[in-house]
């Protein structure tokens, strides 16, 4: 999704031992890519059909959970990125050692990873990566690149409550608020509320439920191209594998209750 400041990063950042931060409930501390790649629980791991190569790929990699200490799972973890692309993270699926398994993935300056796509740098230094992640539903923006700091936060109901709902929408509505943590909010936000520092706000000063009538905004969440096509167009489409089409429903459902929540 993120070509451009991506690709001025890649041409003048030449690549060498990197940092992470990690802030979380215990305190702060920083790894380097040397010290990652000299942990103890570091090994080869193979990821298939990797959501930014498009195809398998072999990383050193570090079980994210063993970089998590004091994390419990009902927690709240956010993943920033270079660009700052900001993915929001329960911590449950990150420290689970059976099925769906979060590996940090580290780029060793010595052998660097091919770039994502032409005239685009590579997902490194940190990669956060899935083995098995059918088995908890893990979507491809739970797989940010680039990845300098990962911190605790308080859920996105708490730091946003201008994303929320009205107490009394329906179910439907309110899987449709999950549905946009999940699949939207790592690049937009909603009344002007998010960390996120890439796409339009969804709802400010227009919502996309107002002007794509019809079936045309699930056909652009689908495929972008689809519909305005254009080559700086970052946004991926999300296959039916990442968006079943009830979840698509809730979240489309979601934006169109919010279109009467604009917060000015």
């Amino acid at each position: 999704m993120r070509n451009v400041l991506l690709a001025l990063l890649f041409c003048i950042t030449p690549l060498h031992a990197a940092e992470l931060t990690l802030d979380l409930p215990g305190g702060s501390r920083t790894w380097d890519t040397a010290t990652l790649l000299d942990h103890p629980q570091v090994r080869e791991v193979t990821i298939a059909d990797d959501v930014s190569y498009k195809k398998t790929m072999r990383y050193r990699a570090v079980p994210l959970a063993a970089l998590l200490d004091g994390v419990t799972p009902a927690q709240h973890l956010q993943a920033v990125a270079l660009d700052g692309f900001a993915a929001e993270l329960t911590a449950g699926p990150l420290l689970a050692k059976d099925g769906a398994r979060a590996w940090l993935a580290i780029e060793d300056p010595s052998h660097p990873w091919p770039p994502i796509a032409e005239g685009k740098p590579s997902a490194g230094p940190f990669y956060l990566v899935w083995t098995d992640p059918k088995a908890a539903g893990i979507g491809p923006e739970q797989w940010p690149f680039q990845v300098t700091r990962i911190r605790y936060l308080p859920s996105v109901a708490e730091r946003f409550p201008a994303l929320l709902p009205a107490t009394n929408a329906a179910p439907e509505v309110q899987a449709g608020f999950a549905q946009f943590q999940k699949n939207c909010l790592a690049c937009h936000r909603l009344n002007g509320a998010g960390d996120a520092q890439f796409g339009p706000d969804l709802n400010i000063p227009h919502n996309p439920t107002e002007y794509l009538a019809g079936d045309f905004l699930p056909r652009y969440i689908r495929d972008p191209q689809s519909l305005r096509r254009w080559p700086q167009g970052k946004m991926p489409g999300f296959s039916k594998e990442a968006i079943s089409d009830e979840e698509l429903g809730q979240l489309i459902g979601y934006l169109r209750h919010m279109s009467g929540r604009k917060v000015h």
